[in-house]
C-alpha cells in the first residue's frame, strides 16, 4: 500500500470510529508503529489530526459542531462506561437534571434509582425515561435543535429557571483548564449553563478526546464544576494538572 492511501485510510477510519490507537493500524496495514507515527504526524502537520496517547482523534474546528446522528455509534464502549457511573450516583428521590448528548443519554439508560424527577432539554433521554415508571420526567420545551436534538433557547431557559435540583449533569465539546467548558453554539451554551445554575452538584461526563479542545462558546469555568466523569484514557499528565486545580475527575475502568 502506498504511503498516501494509507493516509487516506487512516482518515476513513477517524471518520467512522472517531479515534485510532497505533498499535492497531500498525497489525492492519503490516508496517511498523514508527511508520504509522510518521504518518500520524504528517496529518497532525496538515491540521487534519490531532494525536494523543497511543493514537489520534480527528482535529475538529473550534466551530465544527458534529450533528448527534454522527457523534452516536462514537465511544460507544466509553459513553456507556460514563453512563454507568453517573447512573449509579443518581441516588432514590433525587431530582436530576440531565443535558442533552450522547453521553447523557447513557445516563438515562443505567438508571436504576426510584422514585427520582428528571428535568431534561433532550428528546432521546426523555423518551428512553418514559419506559422507566419510577421515573417523572419533565420536558423543558424550547426551540429543538436538529445538530443535537437539545431543546435550547428562551423557553427552556425560563423553564430551567423555574426548577432546584440536587444534580446536574452536563455534556461539553472541549474541556479545558483555562477556558473551561465550551460548545460550538452560544444558544446552546447558554441553556446548559441554566441546568449548571439550579443545581446543587454539577457533574461533567464526558470522553478523553473533549479534554484541551476548545469549542466557539463558553458554558462556565471549572470552578462551576464539582466532578467530571470521562473514560480510562486520560494520560497521566493531563489527569495530574486537574488534580492540581482540585479537580476531581473519575475514569471508568
Amino acid at each position: 500500500m502506498f504511503h498516501e492511501e494509507r493516509k487516506s485510510k487512516i482518515l476513513d477510519s477517524l471518520s467512522k470510529y472517531g479515534k485510532v490507537k497505533v498499535c492497531d493500524l500498525s497489525k492492519c496495514y503490516e508496517v511498523s508503529e514508527v511508520t504509522i507515527r510518521r504518518d500520524l504526524q504528517e496529518l497532525e502537520q496538515d491540521e487534519l489530526i490531532k494525536r494523543v496517547h497511543g493514537g489520534a482523534i480527528l482535529n475538529d474546528n473550534i466551530k465544527f459542531e458534529p450533528t448527534f446522528l454522527e457523534k452516536i455509534d462514537k465511544f460507544y464502549d466509553e459513553k456507556e462506561s460514563i453512563g454507568m457511573i453517573a447512573a449509579s450516583m443518581i441516588s432514590d428521590g433525587d431530582t436530576v437534571a440531565i443535558d442533552a448528548g450522547t453521553t447523557t443519554l447513557s445516563i438515562a439508560k443505567h438508571i436504576t434509582a426510584k422514585n427520582i424527577t428528571v428535568l431534561t432539554n433532550s428528546v432521546d433521554v426523555a423518551y428512553e425515561l418514559a419506559k422507566k415508571r419510577d421515573v417523572e420526567v419533565i420536558v423543558t420545551g424550547g426551540t429543538l435543535r436538529w445538530e443535537t436534538r437539545a431543546m435550547v433557547g428562551p423557553v427552556a431557559d425560563n423553564t430551567i429557571k423555574n426548577f432546584k435540583v440536587d444534580k446536574s449533569f452536563i455534556g461539553t465539546n472541549g474541556i479545558c483548564i483555562n477556558s473551561g467548558l465550551t460548545t460550538p453554539n452560544i444558544i446552546e451554551a447558554n441553556t446548559k449553563r441554566e441546568m449548571i445554575k439550579i443545581a446543587k452538584q454539577t457533574i461533567v461526563v464526558c470522553d478523553h478526546t473533549k479534554f484541551g479542545s476548545v469549542s466557539f462558546a463558553k458554558i462556565v469555568d471549572l470552578d462551576s464544576v464539582d466532578i467530571i466523569i470521562t473514560d480510562n484514557q486520560m494520560s497521566d499528565k493531563l489527569l495530574e494538572s486537574f488534580e492540581k486545580k482540585d479537580i476531581k475527575i473519575i475514569m471508568s475502568k
